[in-house]
């Protein structure tokens, strides 16, 4: 489904405050959910959570943080609940025996990675990843979740997008109040430019580290040349204009909801519009695993990376978390 135009800010009319009483429901209840007491793994467990319902760039930060764990010797796993997947038990990741329709998306290109559990209840996930043998958790998304306990958590922040409207769901996008997801969160991760002056709705004291999306290698490739460009991601804005940092020619571009189901019939009727266009058709890594496997060599993947504007600041996050790490006997 797509968001509500008046989620992302501005006048939105009558539908905010037509829908303000159950948003006050949705909020109660989310407050009440958060009293809970989850399970405390014995390996530390780092959440990359955001305030909003969508994509912020949880997944890109929680791959970054798996590699940094990686470089320092420890047997990260990451978990997540698996959005849009059907398995619901903990279960490992396998990307060739699960689809999206199985794990979701994300989980796909988090296994590509390390090991990557999905499970609907995040403390049994959790205890499984640990029997298995992670001797760290990084979860993708979760800070509205009390099932497992927290080491550190980040509160991920579009900054093209910021908390929308400001109003919890369903009168904006928020799952909570903001105050509320930053006192669960240890410090802020800005993702691109402030362009909606969300760092102004944190509290004063909060740690704000900044990073941006950049280009993978493959971008040099299509520098001058024309790209039909297609994505179903929460903020295609972001993907159109990655491309254009490359130097590529955004010939044509088409946006789906997020987590769209792609079926043959997009596809070729994608690939058409690209020959028309005389455009390679391009997509993101994530939108990339829901193609149906019979057109995927005919289609160009753009990765993007994380680069922090403060690297050392990160790596001082991770210090006592590795320090946690149980050394195996």
């Amino acid at each position: 489904m797509r968001a509500p135009e008046f989620w992302s800010g501005g006048n939105g009319g009558l539908a905010p405050i037509l829908l303000s009483p159950f948003s006050a429901l949705y909020a109660a209840a989310t407050a009440r959910r958060m009293t809970r007491t989850g399970w405390q793994a014995p390996v530390p467990v780092i959440c990359c959570g955001n305030a909003t319902a969508g994509g912020a760039g949880k997944t890109t930060v929680a791959l970054d943080i798996g590699r940094r764990l990686g470089n320092r010797g420890i047997n990260a796993h990451f978990l997540m609940r698996g959005y849009g997947g059907r398995i619901k038990a903990p279960t490992r990741v396998d990307p060739a025996v699960h689809d999206s329709t199985a794990v979701g998306d994300e989980a796909l290109l988090l296994a590509a990675e390390r090991p990557t559990w999905v499970a609907a209840d995040r403390g049994a996930g959790a205890r499984a990843a640990v029997a298995a043998g992670a001797q760290a958790i990084v979860m993708d998304d979760g800070l509205q979740n009390p099932t497992l306990e927290k080491d550190l958590s980040l509160l991920v922040v579009d900054g093209s997008y910021g908390f929308g409207n400001g109003r919890v769901i369903p009168a904006g996008p928020l799952r909570e109040p903001v105050a509320a997801a930053a006192a669960r969160a240890r410090a802020a991760v800005l993702i691109g430019t402030d362009e909606t002056d969300a760092l102004a709705q944190l509290p004063p004291g909060l740690p704000v580290l900044r990073a941006k999306l950049v280009p993978g290698p493959e971008g040099e490739l299509l520098a001058g040349q024309p790209v039909f460009a297609f994505c179903g991601i929460a903020n295609p804005r972001k993907f159109f204009a990655t491309l254009q940092e490359t130097g590529a020619f955004l010939a044509g571009r088409q946006a789906y909801a997020d987590h769209y189901p792609f079926d043959e019939g997009d596809l070729r009727d994608l690939l058409a519009e690209a020959e028309s266009l005389r455009a390679t058709p391009v997509t993101t890594r994530k939108d990339f695993v829901r193609i149906p496997p019979a057109f995927r060599n005919r289609v160009t993947v753009v990765t993007v990376r994380l680069e922090w504007d403060e690297p050392v600041a990160i790596e001082q996050l991770l210090d006592p978390i590795a320090a946690r790490v149980p050394v195996p006997a």
